[in-house]
């Protein structure tokens, strides 16, 4: 009798496992894209919050039909999709990072939260929505931001550097930022006169599509620099 019945749910819950499949590969879809320009959340992350988002969908749906059957109850299959909406809400806010002035991780977040409604959507068996959803998750990371980046304003950021023993540091400084294009916009300084080292933070920003790692690289071999942050 056991064997006869595990049989029947395994048959019958098929189609929940097929769901919570395509969830996975929905959310890797959107995790890929991510994992490639090396953001905080990447493949796991997002398979992950789809799927727990598709197996918790299907669990406010279709667990409670036992209790139903014998006792006069109503259930709001709702409850647990809202809460898992806010719940995704705080993991979405823990990949988001403050730097100064700069702001990193909010599209990131925005995907998470989004991948959560894939797996909802997908959980309740609204397969095209969920599908689609996906696709337009994916235009919009790729294909939006290789055509907006060109249109968007400068980036702001914060560039931080120690050095020692150089009377003309804060010239130096700017001259090698200027040869980059990259604009300062306020300087803090901080001196240690018992070692000579000087440590200046600068609030800067650039074109989206200049980039530090030439000028990285260019601190991490220069003889008198003791650290640097980018």
């Amino acid at each position: 009798m056991f064997w006869e019945d595990l049989l029947l749910s395994i048959i019958k819950e098929s189609e929940f496992v097929l769901r919570l499949i395509l969830s996975c590969i929905c959310g890797g879809i959107v995790g890929y894209e991510r994992s490639r320009r090396k953001k905080e959340a990447g493949i796991r992350t997002h398979i992950i919050v789809a799927l727990g988002a598709a197996m918790m969908m299907i669990v406010s749906k279709y667990a409670f039909f036992d209790v139903l059957a014998y006792r006069d109850l109503t259930v709001d299959a709702s409850r647990i999709a809202a809460n898992v909406i806010t719940g995704i809400s705080f993991l979405g806010a823990g990949v988001i990072f403050v730097r100064g002035i700069s702001i990193r991780g909010l599209t990131t977040a925005a995907g998470i939260w989004a991948t959560a409604g894939v797996g909802l959507a997908i959980g309740g068996g609204l397969y095209v929505v969920g599908i689609a959803t996906t696709l337009l998750i994916l235009l919009i990371q790729v294909v939006l931001h290789d055509c907006l980046r060109k249109w968007d304003g400068p980036v702001y950021g914060t560039i931080s550097v120690t050095y020692e023993n150089m009377e003309n540091g804060m010239e130096w400084i700017k001259q090698e930022l200027e040869i980059r294009d990259i604009m300062i916009h306020n300087i803090k300084m901080e001196q240690n006169t018992a070692e000579h080292r000087t440590t200046i933070t600068m609030q800067v920003s650039g074109e989206k599509d200049a980039t530090c790692s030439d000028l990285a690289e260019y601190l991490a071999h220069h003889p008198n620099v003791r650290g640097f942050s980018i």
